[in-house]
């Protein structure tokens, strides 16, 4: 296996095995181009910081219409550093460009993921001594 990228490290989390092996089923050389180019290769450039490319990301997905990897790149972006507002405003952003159907449809991606975090601090805290929230509660199967 080749050595991650910063930039995979941070945008897919505990969830890059996961997310190469899914791409590595639909075709072995597909993924490498998009591990070796996209992520190794322009995601690593600099000029912008990850935060920016992650919340860049989104925008475009929002406009191509696809959600799982945009699923993806919201996750991205919160790991990145972007808060929820940040990631807010970008999805509003996509309005007047894009309009409603396609925004509202990644307000949905953005609800499940912000759900699916929030069940996780809740059963992490529940099982934790004291209820502390715990550090490192990035979403399992997202």
């Amino acid at each position: 296996m080749q050595e991650n990228s910063k930039a995979r490290e941070v945008i897919f989390g505990s969830q890059e095995e996961r997310i190469l092996e899914r791409l590595r089923a639909l075709d072995g050389d597909l993924m490498a181009y998009i591990r070796d180019f996209a992520y190794d290769t322009v995601y690593d450039r600099s000029g912008l910081d990850l935060k920016t490319k992650e919340l860049l990301a989104c925008v475009l997905l929002v406009s191509l219409g696809s959600p799982p990897e945009l699923r993806t790149h919201l996750r991205g972006a919160m790991n990145a550093g972007a808060t929820e507002q940040e990631v807010r405003e970008a999805l509003l952003f996509c309005v007047p460009y894009l309009g409603f159907p396609r925004t509202v449809a990644a307000f949905e991606q953005l609800r499940g993921l912000l759900e699916h975090r929030e069940g996780r601090v809740r059963h992490l805290k529940a099982s934790h001594p004291g209820g502390q929230e715990v550090a490192g509660t990035e979403p399992d199967g997202q």
